[in-house]
């Protein structure tokens, strides 16, 4: 299982220490693989980039028009996080539903 994210992502954190065995891929160090990342957004659309995050917010407008995955491209941490492979499938955020998910897998 690897779980794509910050390395000072608290939310990251949280995921690595209640998934033993996961390992944390910092976006920043090694980029989410390009089939990875189709996927994601095939299965997740424009949810993949935060737009509640610093990073968005310090982006000029017109940069914000661009597609997601150029953006993230460009800027991985506007993408939401953690974004988890669990032997192919997917998962975005850290929120019950993926915890439950993730707990009977």
């Amino acid at each position: 299982m690897i779980i794509y994210g910050l390395k000072n992502c608290d939310t990251c954190r949280k995921a690595v220490k209640a998934l033993p065995g996961a390992t944390l891929s910092d976006v920043r160090d090694a980029p989410v693989p390009e089939a990875t990342l189709a996927a994601a957004h095939a299965q997740f659309g424009d949810t993949l980039v935060n737009t509640r995050s610093t990073t968005w917010r310090n982006l000029p407008e017109d940069a914000r028009k661009g597609a997601p995955l150029d953006l993230i491209a460009r800027h991985p941490a506007l993408m939401k996080r953690p974004l988890i492979d669990a032997g192919g499938s997917l998962y975005l955020g850290w929120g019950k539903d993926v915890q439950a998910a993730l707990a009977q897998s």
